[in-house]
């Protein structure tokens, strides 16, 4: 709602913007003339919309203390452009939620991170009228992860810090203890982790590094059946279960026994290489498919 005092000031710079003299003085500039300026619309809608987007804006809320945004950003280089974007991220969501508003950005790169910190000033002549300050996360301020310790307790941190620090002299070392760590959680759990560190190495040579330790994880610890190598055996297992039934089923088309869709089932449905073997045995003499499963049914014929 527009009220009378805004009205007033509203038609009062509108049409005599000398009336503004006093700030002028303030910020030690010339007293202004009317001639100066001109009119612009105040209508602050964009009528052909311009896409601005934050990475991740989440809001804060606990149950006791203060409730805030966070507007989370990544960023792989220093750009001018993406500082201004900040400010309006930071005015925008603190009028939208009228809370108070974080910024964080997200730096691999430590030049970048420095920059990032700001603080970016819109201001003219000594007066400042909106500073934006980022917290970073970067270098500076994540701590590297060389316990696999607090890798299996604090994943998240553990694969930020793997991503922060993956331009650094150490960060062959930070990805193998992040490596190992992830690899005493659940499977599925270190799965979704070692893909999050993939993303975030972009295309650097760290993710090259991170590449080959997911390959060979599981011979940093062998024998130990940890979660991580069971379920990579498990793999290597049903693949050679699968290979197995299908030469099973194979020997069986060459020399023309005909199978059935319940046989073809069945030894594609088994897991277990004693048991595939023994049906692979069978498959070079039986006359009837259905004789692989049961000694007692093996063909007289073939004895």
């Amino acid at each position: 709602m527009v009220t009378a005092t805004h009205e007033a000031s509203h038609r009062l710079f509108q049409e005599h913007p000398e009336a503004l003299a006093p700030v002028f003085e303030a910020l030690g500039l010339p007293p202004p003339a009317k001639t100066d300026f001109h009119e612009l619309s105040p209508d602050a809608t964009e009528i052909r919309p311009v896409e601005r987007r934050a990475d991740t804006v989440l809001m804060f809320e606990p149950d006791m203390g203060e409730h805030f945004v966070l507007a989370v950003e990544a960023q792989t280089k220093k750009d001018p452009e993406k500082a201004r974007n900040w400010a309006y991220y930071v005015s925008y969501l603190r009028a939208k939620y009228d809370l108070p508003v974080l910024l964080v950005a997200v730096c691999r790169d430590p030049s970048t991170a420095a920059w990032a910190m700001g603080p970016f000033e819109c201001a003219v002549g000594p007066w400042t009228t909106q500073v934006t300050r980022p917290f970073v996360l970067g270098p500076q301020t994540v701590p590297e992860v060389t316990d696999e310790a607090v890798v299996a307790q604090q994943p998240a941190l553990a694969v930020l810090s793997a991503i922060v620090h993956s331009q650094s002299k150490r960060a062959a070392g930070i990805l193998e203890v992040v490596a190992r760590g992830l690899v005493s959680l659940e499977p599925d759990i270190t799965k979704y982790w070692f893909e999050v560190v993939e993303v975030g190495l972009e295309s650097t040579p760290a993710r090259d590094n991170w590449r080959k330790l997911m390959q060979n994880v599981v011979t940093h610890f062998p024998g130990h059946k940890t979660l991580f190598e069971e379920k990579y055996l498990e793999g290597k297992s049903e693949g050679k279960a699968e290979g197995k039934a299908e030469d099973i089923l194979r020997v069986l088309t060459v020399r023309g026994v005909p199978v059935s869709d319940d046989v073809r089932n069945h030894v594609t449905a088994c897991t277990d290489l004693d048991t595939l073997t023994t049906w692979f045995d069978r498959s070079l003499t039986v006359s009837r498919a259905e004789y692989l499963f049961s000694a007692e049914d093996d063909d007289p014929a073939a004895s």
